[in-house]
């Protein structure tokens, strides 16, 4: 092949792949991250609730009380905004009653008592896991926070919850044991959702003006910082002494103490862990 027909083959080849490459498509941007969502109103005193993959899980004998009794109404306030901080507690994603096999199947014989005289057990708070009782801690250390005073110590001075035994930690709750609950009618009647920021009132009023629990009258609400709340506070008269009488009877009789300072608060007294604080959450997800 001659010089110039050489030179010209290779203007040719370098033409047609030059457009070749001209025909590619040109390579995609790399994906764009999905936006994160950050909360706007998370508090300082505490992060929001979690469970992840790393977390502790439960002693084998730690069940979800509705797998024993579901017929035990459940009104889980750590795990909401209607509690004495104000906004779900470090620890509850979920909200579940979770307690030794031990405990809830003593309550499950205490709610077979319970309906037999046209009453059903609620529970408030069962398992408690020991990041919540910190929580607490580190609230109860930040004056400034008082946004439920209202309703839950409205006469007592927030800088007098942990002298006067309302607060403390560690707590029995976290033993796995131990529960706050009340007993309310059968059939029992709705109960309004409690709605962030509405108006708030005393839980010591009486049971016309506190929070429309379902609740039969205790002669305070739950959670109620107050001598009041003591089980034998003798201003408490009528069909509220009645009922907190017949909820110690009932408890007692299945081998659950009560704790003087809270007509709500029992603790199973043969319990499985007497000497253990749990952390792991409450949550399906820490059960084995």
């Amino acid at each position: 092949m001659g010089t110039g027909r050489r030179a010209a083959a290779v203007v040719a080849a370098l033409a047609t792949t030059l457009a070749a490459a001209c025909q590619q498509p040109a390579p995609s941007p790399p994906p764009t991250p999905a936006p994160t969502s950050v909360p706007t109103s998370v508090p300082t005193s505490a992060p929001a609730p979690s469970a992840g993959p790393s977390e502790p899980h439960a002693p084998a004998d730690i069940v979800d009380l509705a797998t024993v009794d579901p017929t035990v109404r459940t009104d889980i306030r750590y795990a909401t905004a209607h509690n004495f901080v104000g906004r779900p507690i470090a620890g509850y994603p979920e909200p579940l009653c979770l307690l030794t096999r031990r405990a809830a199947e003593a309550l499950h014989r205490v709610q077979a008592a319970a309906l037999a005289q046209g009453r059903s057990l609620k529970v408030y708070d069962c398992y408690r896991p020991q990041r919540a009782a910190d929580d607490f801690v580190t609230w109860a250390k930040l004056p400034g926070e008082q946004r439920m005073k209202g309703e839950f110590y409205p006469d007592e001075p927030k800088s007098r919850l942990f002298a006067d035994g309302y607060i403390g930690a560690p707590t029995a709750h976290s033993r796995g044991s131990t529960l706050d609950l009340t007993l309310v009618p059968v059939p029992t009647p709705d109960q309004p959702a409690y709605v962030p920021g509405q108006p708030l009132m005393a839980c010591t009023a009486p049971a016309g003006g506190r929070f429309p629990d379902s609740s039969v009258d205790m002669g305070t609400g739950f959670d109620c910082f107050d001598p009041r709340a003591h089980t034998a506070d003798a201003r408490v008269t009528g069909a509220a002494r009645a009922n907190r009488e017949l909820l110690k009877r009932l408890m007692t009789a299945q081998g659950f103490e009560n704790y003087p300072r809270e007509w709500w608060h029992y603790r199973y007294v043969d319990e499985p862990y007497p000497d253990t604080y749990f952390n792991f959450p409450v949550a399906r997800s820490s059960l084995r």
